[in-house]
This record gives C-alpha cells, sequence and structure tokens, in this order.
C-alpha cells in the first residue's frame, strides 16, 4: 500500500474527546489534515469552537459537541450522532497529591474525568462500530506515569494504569470485529494542562527537570502525540491493537 494511501483518512469520521485544546485539539487538526471528518467534543466551548474554527480554516470538516465526558447519556448522545469510524479518548485532568493527603474527592475526580470518561467513550464507540460492521480504530490516551513512579501521581497514575487495562481488555474482545484498540502514553508534554500553574519560573524549572530525565533533552510537544494518534487511526497500524505507543523521550523503556 502507498504511504500516502495508508495514511488517508478520506470518508472515515473521527470523533476527540478532549478536543479544546493540547493534544486533543492537534488530534483533532491532524486528523482532519488526513481527511477524516472530525467531530470534537470538550465542556471548554470556547475551545472547541476555536477548534473547529481552525479544521475550517484548512479545509476540513469540523463538528462541535459541548459536553462532560463524566456524563455516560451526554456521551452516547454525541457518539451515536457521529457514527464514527475512529475514536480518539484524550480528555484528561492533571492532579498531585501526596498518598497520605490524597482525599476520597480527588480520587473520585480523577477517576471520573481519566479513566470513566475515557470507559464512557470506547463503550459507545464500540457499540456504534459494531452495529455499522465498522473495522474501526479506538486510541486511548494513556500516560507516561503508568512506566515511572513519580511522588504526587496516586490519582493521576492509577487512572491512566486503568486505561492501560481497559485498553488491553477491550482489544481481545472486540478484535474479532476488526475492531482495533490501543493506547498512546506520551511523556511530559508542553500543554495547558502542564501549564496549569500559570508560572513562568515553575514551568521553566518543572521542564529543565522533565527535559534532563529525557535521552533527547527535552520535553515533547502536542503536535508529536498527534502523529501517534493518527499513525494508531490510520490503516499503516492495521495489524496493532491491545498496544501501548511511548513517544516519550527516552523516558521510560520497558520491554
Amino acid at each position: 500500500m502507498p504511504v500516502i494511501q495508508a495514511y488517508d483518512l478520506t470518508g472515515r469520521t473521527a470523533f476527540v474527546t478532549g478536543a479544546a485544546s493540547g493534544i486533543g485539539r492537534e488530534s483533532a487538526l491532524l486528523l482532519a489534515r488526513a481527511g477524516a471528518v472530525v467531530h470534537g467534543a470538550d465542556r471548554d466551548a470556547d475551545g472547541l469552537h476555536e477548534t473547529a474554527t481552525a479544521v475550517k480554516a484548512e479545509g476540513g470538516t469540523a463538528h462541535v459537541h459541548v459536553l462532560d465526558v463524566t456524563d455516560r447519556t451526554q456521551v452516547r448522545a454525541a457518539i451515536v450522532e457521529a457514527q464514527p469510524d475512529i475514536l480518539a479518548a484524550v480528555a484528561g485532568v492533571m492532579h498531585s497529591s501526596p498518598v497520605l493527603e490524597t482525599s476520597d474527592e480527588d480520587l473520585d475526580r480523577v477517576l471520573a474525568i481519566n479513566f470513566k470518561g475515557i470507559l464512557y467513550a470506547c463503550q459507545e464507540a464500540a457499540r456504534v462500530m459494531i452495529a455499522n460492521g465498522t473495522k474501526g480504530s479506538i486510541i486511548t490516551m494513556a500516560s507516561g506515569a503508568v512506566d515511572t513512579g513519580g511522588p504526587g501521581l496516586l490519582c493521576y497514575g492509577a487512572a491512566k494504569a486503568a486505561v492501560v487495562q481497559l485498553t488491553k481488555t477491550l482489544a481481545t474482545e472486540i478484535g474479532r470485529h476488526g475492531i482495533r484498540v490501543n493506547a498512546v502514553a506520551p511523556g511530559w508534554i508542553r500543554t495547558p494542562m502542564t501549564l496549569r500553574h500559570n508560572n513562568s519560573e515553575v514551568q521553566a524549572h518543572t521542564e529543565a527537570l522533565m527535559s534532563k530525565m529525557s535521552p533527547l533533552g527535552r520535553v515533547g510537544l502536542p503536535e508529536e502525540i498527534a502523529h501517534a494518534v493518527l499513525h494508531l487511526a490510520s490503516d499503516a497500524a492495521s495489524f496493532t491493537t491491545g498496544q501501548i505507543l511511548r513517544p516519550n523521550g527516552g523516558v521510560a523503556m520497558p520491554w
């Protein structure tokens, strides 16, 4: 198969959660550039419309779904409307607290967004794909935190580890329908989520530490993760399922 054809998504529909910014926005843009009709979902209406405007400015087609990924009813309605061939479940939040100071509220919130939000999207998209006989692709967003421990990462790391298990389990269950399920586990990426402290000195210090941990000597960019999403969405990855793609700058190198 020619390289261009392998990555051509013309005629396909992609549903992207967390599309208002960061990795989600760049994934939506790149999938649209590859030819997919993109349905973006996020609770940030302004950011979501900015993403859709950017897609349309490049000649693509974009639809907007303002929703809360922790609400299964909202997720189901949007995915049933979109009828996707591709799901990129990117929406998530960062959280940091020591184990001994982690509250029930902290844990419940992070699990609801970072795990349940992805679970709901996977369930609803898989149901649509099976009903349509679509040989689709589901991409979940894990994290380098699943491979490396760190202080304060209990809630975030546990939720992302659950996403990895969801990915592998779902891949074994729906592979017979021709549906692939894979995860992307990024390293430290410069996104609005990692810039959440809104303090340039803190950000510079954090990025310097993260850069030292990488053999490449730098942190990653959202568009670099979007390329991993595109690869897994495309026919170039037609024999890839149940896998964890790790664009992490070499911070972790598991067997």
